[in-house]
């Protein structure tokens, strides 16, 4: 994926954060993201943390969705966190 496709993605995901946090999702579910204080217009970050960023988002919509509704296994707020995992080591 090139970093422009990253950084669009990065904002689809955002608007759906906010959407989910104007609807009642506790911000626990996005306190990853929250911490790297990184927005989709930081164009001068890296691929990598854009990337980071965006499995972050993933997860934690994920996880409010599927604690909040049968539209979401499990399984897969289970598996966007092992990526957010090993994207956080790769990171270091």
């Amino acid at each position: 994926m090139y970093k422009d496709e990253l950084l669009q993605l990065h904002h689809l995901l955002l608007c759906l954060m906010k959407f989910l946090l104007e609807n009642g999702a506790p911000e626990s579910y996005f306190k990853e993201y929250l911490a790297m204080d990184l927005s989709p217009h930081h164009i001068h970050k890296t691929k990598a943390e854009h990337k980071f960023a965006v499995l972050a988002l993933a997860s934690g919509i994920s996880v409010a969705l599927a604690e909040n509704s049968d539209l979401v296994p499990d399984t897969l707020s289970q598996r966007l966190n092992r990526l957010l995992e090993r994207d956080r080591r790769e990171l270091r």
